[in-house]
């Protein structure tokens, strides 16, 4: 499928698919970026609690160390498969009514997870959790649809800012309520931010009529075909897939290594840890606005070059909490600086079919990503922290490796 034949709604423009032109010839209203940023963090927050609860679950269900990392694999597979499955209806429904039928379905399974009786149980509630947490990725694109040109990714950035915050803090949060009321309080206490926030966008979201009506089954078939047609969405999920598999491999083992020796920290203190990896948030508007002056490559090269950079700190530094909370922080500032990248560069490929082309942009790097969780959990159990670190330190250079056959003007 070409650009030219994609399916799209009459109304379509270049700037905002769906959306009438004056909604988008004037600046977006500071109030909505900010709904929409706080809307994203606590939605994508729901695949994260669990990463500092892995000890406390391991301990209440009896189950092994990789048994216990299954429930962040299990997690983002229902992400990936709700990327895949239901956030191309974005394209296809209005996403008002959308987002709200998702949002109501989360907050069913997150109660579900909170009173799980076994951890199978949990595993399943983790499913459907994640699949439906998809909301971040329909809001994504609808901010990147209400935004004109010239500020598209400074846009995208300020949300991106938003949902970053929400993956970092939601470890810190998942911590500190844990450790005061125990791990079941923090999926029912999401449950209820679920509902309210399904009210919330429900009142103050614009329509956003679809840009295509054709069938569902095509609607998934035109997603597949896009990846043929745009190289550069092909390129750019397998350079996040690699990041995020490296992220995810850090965040689901570090748990396991400060509240062992030589640190033995409580729930508390790995909460503490997280918030380090917040201070990452703060690069999505720069990354942004990289992207707006044509810094793409350039910047995703060095990105990767840190995140391999981050792995080698808390390899040598295993010992010392200082370097591995330094490579924490790089860590996350690379792979927040590659998605804001990749998602300015896929969102400009076809802006009459934003929600498909982000759904397999974010399918393809969430596969790389519960890979990753699987593995370090994996190779934690089997042979430490150093062969997790060896891992990490792989798989950015392996992307990196990969851009250097990008040509420079390819995207």
């Amino acid at each position: 499928m070409s650009p030219s034949t994609a399916p799209r709604s009459p109304r379509t423009s270049p700037t905002a698919p769906g959306i009438t032109s004056s909604e988008t010839t004037g600046a977006v209203p500071g109030w909505l970026v900010a709904l929409l940023a706080v809307s994203c963090g606590m939605t994508v927050a729901n695949l994260y609690y669990a990463q500092p609860l892995l000890p406390a679950l391991h301990a209440s269900f009896h189950i092994s160390t990789a048994t216990a990392g299954a429930l962040i694999t299990i997690t983002q597979i229902g992400y990936t498969v709700g990327m895949l499955f239901l956030v191309p209806l974005g394209d296809r429904f209005e996403k008002r009514r959308l987002v709200t039928v998702l949002l109501a379905v989360t907050a069913l399974a997150l109660a579900m997870a909170g009173a799980a009786t076994s951890f199978p149980m949990l595993l399943l509630a983790s499913l459907v959790s994640g699949a439906t947490s998809v909301v971040a990725q329909i809001l994504v694109p609808f901010a990147a649809g209400l935004a004109p040109d010239h500020t598209r990714g400074r846009i995208v950035g300020q949300v991106m800012s938003g949902l970053l915050a929400g993956i970092l803090l939601s470890r810190t949060l998942s911590s500190l309520v844990s450790d005061i009321a125990g791990w079941r309080v923090i999926y029912l206490g999401s449950a209820v931010l679920m509902a309210f926030l399904a009210l919330a966008l429900r009142s103050a979201l614009p329509q956003h009529a679809p840009t295509t009506r054709a069938p569902y089954h095509q609607v998934l078939r035109s997603t597949v075909q896009l990846v043929r047609t745009y190289p550069a969405l092909l390129r750019r999920g397998l350079y996040q897939a690699a990041m995020f598999a490296a992220f995810s491999a850090f965040w689901t083992t570090v748990p396991f290594v400060l509240t062992g020796p030589p640190f033995h920290y409580s729930a508390l203190g790995v909460g503490i840890f997280a918030l380090l990896g917040a201070a990452g948030a703060g690069v999505a508007p720069l990354a942004g606005r990289w992207a707006d002056r044509g810094l793409v490559r350039p910047m995703t090269g060095a990105a990767c070059a840190v995140a391999a950079l981050a792995f080698a700190l808390a390899g040598f530094g295993r010992h010392s909490i200082v370097l591995i909370a330094l490579a924490a922080i790089l860590l996350d500032v690379a792979v927040q600086t590659t998605l804001v990248l990749g998602q300015h560069t896929v969102y400009r490929l076809d802006p009459g079919a934003g929600a498909r082309l982000n759904s397999a942009f974010i399918a393809t790097f969430f596969v790389g990503g519960a890979l990753g969780s699987q593995l370090g959990a994996t190779v934690y159990h089997a042979a430490g922290w150093m062969a997790v670190t060896a891992l990490g330190a792989a798989l950015p250079v392996l992307a990196l490796l990969y851009w250097a056959t990008e040509r420079r003007m390819s995207i």
